[in-house]
């Protein structure tokens, strides 16, 4: 995996991101710390990572064991340590998924196997953060 990020001016501190796949990703800082907001702070875009990391899994799982899932949803909330390295010292994962007859334990069974062994990034993270999860399952 590759990714190469260039700086795009002097008079801010916005980066442009592209990704061994071709794609690109802008990130920028606070104001308060010389960027002009305008586009997510490079920790905002861990966070989201992580986020579609493990929605990836979920619904991969649930597709695979057959099941009826529309839709999945993961809001997360995480702090930061207050010194430097401002790491992630806890990540709540609330995931809505959506579907048509459900099974609530095989939903579980699949946030469980994305954080325990196929989402790299929650996994990493978890090394300096409590991570924690939570299911609300949407009958359509």
């Amino acid at each position: 995996m590759e990714c190469t990020i260039n700086w795009m001016g002097v008079d801010g501190m916005a980066f442009v991101a592209e990704t061994g796949s071709g794609h690109l990703l802008t990130m920028d800082g606070a104001p308060a710390g010389g960027g002009r907001d305008l586009a997510p702070r490079p920790m905002e875009a861990v966070l989201a990572g992580t986020g579609g990391c493990t929605a990836y899994d979920v619904v991969l799982i649930l597709k695979r064991g057959r099941h009826d899932v529309r839709g999945c949803q993961v809001k997360l909330k995480a702090e930061r340590a207050e010194v430097d390295p401002k790491v992630f010292t806890s990540i709540h994962m609330h995931f809505v998924v959506t579907g048509k007859g459900l099974n609530a334990d095989a939903v579980a069974r699949a946030v469980a196997l994305s954080h325990e062994k196929y989402c790299s990034a929650s996994i990493m993270l978890a090394k300096t953060a409590a991570i924690t999860t939570s299911v609300e399952i949407v009958e359509v």
